[in-house]
Parts: C-alpha cells; structure tokens; sequence
C-alpha cells in the first residue's frame, strides 16, 4: 500500500526566526499552589526528533506539553518553540504558534456530537477553508490512518483504537512542524496499543515531524527505537540487533520535578543509575 502525500498548509502569516532546535527548555520552573512540579527543567528537541517523555504519575509529563503551547505559563525559565520564546508571546501570538503545531490529547478529546469528518477537518472549517478542499484532505488523512471508512461515523461507533487514530488524524491534517502527544495508548490494550505506536513511526518516518511523546509505556519508545516504518509494506519492520532508528529518537525521564536522564536508547539500556535501572527493568 503506498503511502499517500499530506497537503502542506500554507506558510504562516508571520514566520519564526529559524531555530537550532523544535523546542528547548531552558531552566523551566513551575509550581501548583505549594506543590512544585517541575524545578530547573532543561531540554531541547532537535527538529525531526522524537522524544519519549516518562515519569511516575504526577511528575509534570503533561505539564510539559502544556507549557510549550503556553496553555500554563511557568513560573520561572525560559521555553522556546519553533523560533518562538513562548514565554513571553502574548495569547495571540500563542494561537499562531499553536496552528503550527498538531496535539494528540489523552483520551481523544473528540466532540462527540460530530461525525469523524467534521471533528477531523474542525480546524480547517475554523480558518474557512473551502468545503471541497476539506473533504480531499480529511479523506486522504484517514486514509493515512487507514480509517476511510469511518468518515460519515459518529465518536461512539468507534473502538477505543480508532478514536485514537481519529485524533492522530486530526492533530495531523495540517501538515503541523510539531507533533506532541499525550498518553497516546493509555487504557489500551496491547495489540491496539502497537497499532498506535506503528502509526506514530509512520508519521516519524515519513514526514520526520519532530515531536514530544508522554508515555507510561517503557516498551512502546524501545519498539520506536528499535524499528522503522517500511513504506514498501505500510508497516514497522525490526531493525537487526543494535541498530537503532536511523530518524533521532531519545528518552528522557523525569523524578522529583528535575530531569535525571536524557539520552538514546542505548545510554538508557546501560545507565548505572539504581534507580533508572530498576525503572527500566
């Protein structure tokens, strides 16, 4: 099966300085009444790198991706995203930004009271784009994720699964330079939950979109790590033994509201850090 071409939108009234990096956290502090979350947090994303985000419950994965389309402002530090410094954009140069870049929420987050078509396309119909033009490019993302099918079908006829490659559909229908993803296979079980993981390396693979990755799921980034996607067949394929993805892939991990690990898959597999490694085992 071939892979089809997305339409790529049109360039941005107002084009950000170019960047040496996707995203990059700069000593990022933020706290919630006397909780703090996270404290001194730096990173970067290299563009077309996708990095795996992981943290026990309550250790601010989320709040990352809050921050870097500035839905929270930090407390103290500095954030950068796509030439941008979103700490300091006002809200409406923030929805600029975010038109640049495509979310997968956890759960979904579909209107349950639209057909997948319009929950797909709901971007597009909001920035008027002719109904002819909406439909091509909602059939050929669903195509994308192999859901043609469900175009005319409402959020409570589909499977746990497909409402996932619906939002996949949707965060992707704008050809965005950022992809950011929240808990993408949460509540899943495994077989749907590596149909998810593969069509996220599609995305990877072929349109090498740089983005974040929260998980609770340690095997879901090494499976991102250690296959590709194939286009000749339309589907992952195990790389030999030792060999890692040839697009960036990396993993950070966050403990007490800092970063204590941020490198490849093969500096995780041979961290000497107890606790890393008792995490990873």
């Amino acid at each position: 099966m071939s892979v089809p071409t997305l339409p790529i939108e049109s360039p941005a009234a107002s084009v950000a300085a170019p960047s040496q990096y996707a995203i990059e956290f700069d000593n990022v502090s933020i706290a919630f009444d006397e909780k703090v979350v996270l404290s001194g947090v730096s990173f970067h994303l290299h563009h077309g790198e996708t990095k795996a985000i992981f943290g026990v419950a309550g250790s601010g994965k989320s709040t990352l991706l809050k921050l870097a389309i500035g839905l929270l402002p930090a407390d103290s530090g500095r954030i950068d995203v796509l030439g941008d410094e979103v700490t300091a954009m006002s809200e409406e140069q923030l929805f600029e930004l975010r038109r640049r870049v495509g979310i997968v929420f956890q759960e979904s987050a579909l209107f349950d009271s639209l057909k997948v078509f319009e929950n797909v396309g709901f971007r597009l119909m909001e920035e008027h784009t002719p109904p002819d033009e909406i439909e091509h490019r909602v059939r050929e993302v669903l195509r994308f994720v192999e859901l043609e099918r469900t175009y005319d079908m409402f959020p409570s006829e589909l499977s746990g699964g497909m409402r996932r490659r619906v939002a996949i559909a949707r965060a992707v229908i704008t050809q965005p330079e950022v992809l950011l993803y929240d808990s993408p296979t949460g509540g899943l079980d495994p077989v749907t939950s590596n149909t998810i993981i593969e069509l996220i390396m599609k995305q990877r693979d072929v349109y090498k979109t740089s983005a974040l990755l929260v998980t609770h799921r340690l095997q879901d980034a090494f499976t991102m790590a250690t296959h590709q996607f194939d286009p000749a067949t339309n589907q992952m394929v195990a790389l030999p033994k030792g060999q890692l993805c040839d697009v960036p892939m990396s993993f950070l991990i966050l403990r007490d509201s800092k970063v204590i690990f941020d490198g490849d898959a093969h500096q995780l597999a041979t961290s000497r850090d107890e606790y890393i490694r008792e995490y990873i085992s």
